[in-house]
């Protein structure tokens, strides 16, 4: 990049972010400043993806990350943008003993007009922080944050993929870095964001169907407990039910909780259900946030879509198997799906439970929901369409 170009990045105007956040936008005094990034350019710069080859999540990495670190003595330091290398952890580190660790993950978008934008990243901030704070991690300014990502993926501009579905998978992540086997409030923390270009989740304009393994003796999170924040800790644990699920020929896992079965995510995705409901009303029901549901931005932005059309009922509400099982028998069931950042939106077919394949008409419907919640979200990312959950990088 030529020097020029780089004064303009560092000298200009940010633009306004439209900032509706909830809540504070710290929860102290002591915050690194977008003003402060440091910039160091890469001197090896990496071979960018052939783009006749299809993009695997999380494997291709882009030049640069952000760093920041913070200690208790001196708060944060200096942010930096620095080219993509390795950690340096003390092996006592207390994110790999305790998993005092978060991170987020969000997207930028490419749009015809090749503007890049990223999707309704306030929201993420506002959870990243929540996580932060329920960790005992420092806090930080979610302004501050965002202008050093928005920074962070200009540099690296040229690695945003402009196909049809393609994007930039941004990943910031907390961590504590004490250096000590002792369990308590780290007094040092690392906060890094790193990009990668990824592919369409689903080839070409199909949206496959996901099969789906319920098993009430598997508990993804609890009332009390930290599933309403996004964490290493809640990942981990997962990946062995997953695997008991395809074992059982199924692609993924309905999480269920409670004496009654409520249904809660699906996977790593929020899940929603329409359907005729009992009282004859055309719903389209997800569950509540009561502690144990991330509240996934997909998630928000369905609902706030749905809200707009005005054309049936939108509730956050529990829905328990016997509900479930109901409707499936009265046939008012129409379209199931779970709701996430890699997905955006994924069809289910089937769920095993309690030994019993129970086949969900979703495909045969369609899916009409799930097709227009794509399309609507596809065309607010790529920028066909003025909107303001775009911000612009």
């Amino acid at each position: 990049m030529a020097a020029a170009a780089l004064r303009q990045i560092w000298t200009r105007k940010f633009l306004p972010v439209p900032w509706l956040l909830c809540g504070p936008r710290r929860y102290d005094s002591s915050s690194f400043k977008a003003a402060d990034l440091q910039l160091e350019m890469t001197q090896e710069p990496h071979k960018k993806p052939d783009p006749s080859k299809p993009l695997l999540f999380g494997k291709t990495f882009t030049d640069h990350m952000l760093m920041v670190e913070w200690n208790r003595e001196k708060g944060w330091g200096q942010p930096r943008i620095q080219p993509f290398q390795n950690l340096t952890l003390h092996p006592a580190c207390s994110a790999l003993h305790y998993s005092l660790q978060l991170f987020e993950g969000m997207k930028a978008f490419k749009g015809r007009d090749q503007c890049v934008r990223l999707f309704r990243p306030w929201l993420n901030m506002d959870r990243m922080l929540r996580s932060a704070l329920r960790l005992c991690l420092p806090s930080f300014d979610k302004v501050e944050l965002l202008q050093c990502i928005r920074r962070l993926v200009e540099v690296d501009k040229a690695w945003v993929p402009d196909s049809s579905g393609t994007s930039l998978y941004v990943r910031p992540v907390l961590i504590g870095n004490e250096p000590s086997l002792g369990v308590g409030k780290p007094t040092r923390a690392l906060l890094f964001v790193i990009l990668c270009p990824v592919g369409a989740y689903f080839p070409g304009d199909a949206l496959s169907p996901v099969s789906l393994l319920a098993d009430p003796s598997f508990i993804r999170a609890w009332v009390g407990g930290v599933g309403d924040c996004k964490l290493g800790g809640n990942y981990g644990p997962t990946v062995f039910v997953q695997q008991e699920a395809q074992k059982k020929g199924c692609e993924q896992v309905l999480w269920l909780y409670g004496p009654d079965h409520q249904l809660t995510e699906v996977g790593t995705m929020n899940i929603f259900v329409f359907w005729t409901h009992e009282d004859g009303a055309l719903e389209l029901v997800t569950p509540p946030l009561d502690g144990v549901i991330l509240p996934g931005v997909v998630r928000q932005s369905l609902l706030d879509l749905a809200r707009t059309w005005g054309e049936f009922r939108v509730a956050e509400r529990k829905i328990t198997m016997k509900e479930f099982l109901q409707a499936l028998e009265d046939g008012r069931v129409r379209e199931v799906f779970g709701s996430g950042t890699a997905c955006q939106v994924c069809p289910v077919h089937r769920i095993l439970y309690q030994g019993k394949h129970l086949h969900i008409p979703t495909m045969e419907n369609g899916p009409e929901l799930i097709l227009r919640f794509h399309k609507e979200l596809k065309a607010i990312q790529y920028g066909t369409k003025a909107h303001e959950w775009m911000l612009p990088v």
